[in-house]
């Protein structure tokens, strides 16, 4: 029973009924030899806390929408960005996909699963890194571009990606 009496017995323990000679007090009936103790309070209980928890951070698809609507800044796109999961289609060798019929070429990149099977669809495969890796691993030269086929793609050139690993770095080391 959680929280309420199922049978339409008010009043009546429903862990005890039933019971032929037992009370309720230590010592008697189906209970004779134990103690009662109270009951041991969970760990943290009674400790005082936050009247507002902490917010969780975005999503990286929250992130995104957030960026490209202007309602974010770069560093903390970028904040959010380094520490998220990217999906990224993968062919039968290990590496990123490049798609070449670009101004410079790019790789195609995701926020969720279901944005990258919307894009190559279901059975294709793919890796997941962080956003961090993807800027120690990307090569040079390259860009990339987050839910291509999204509401909210956005697309990093190369130089754009110089500057995410620069202020990375800087943020990192100092």
């Amino acid at each position: 029973m959680y929280g309420y009496d199922q049978t339409g017995n008010a009043g009546q323990h429903a862990g005890h009924a039933g019971h032929p000679g037992h009370t309720g007090h230590p010592g008697h009936g189906a209970h004779a030899g134990q103690q009662h103790y109270g009951q041991q309070a969970p760990p943290g209980y009674g400790q005082q806390q936050p009247l507002y928890p902490e917010p969780s951070p975005p999503s990286l698809a929250e992130a995104v929408r957030a960026f490209t609507t202007g309602v974010m800044t770069p560093e903390d796109f970028q904040a959010v960005f380094a520490t998220s999961k990217v999906y990224c289609p993968r062919g039968d060798t290990p590496g990123f996909l490049a798609l070449h019929n670009t101004q410079q070429p790019v790789i195609p990149m995701f926020t969720t699963l279901k944005e990258l099977r919307a894009y190559a669809g279901k059975e294709s495969k793919y890796f997941v890194i962080t956003g961090a890796e993807v800027l120690d691993l990307l090569p040079s030269g390259y860009g990339f571009v987050l839910d291509m086929e999204g509401e909210h793609r956005i697309v990093f050139d190369a130089k754009a990606v110089e500057e995410m690993v620069d202020f990375a770095m800087r943020r990192m080391y100092g």
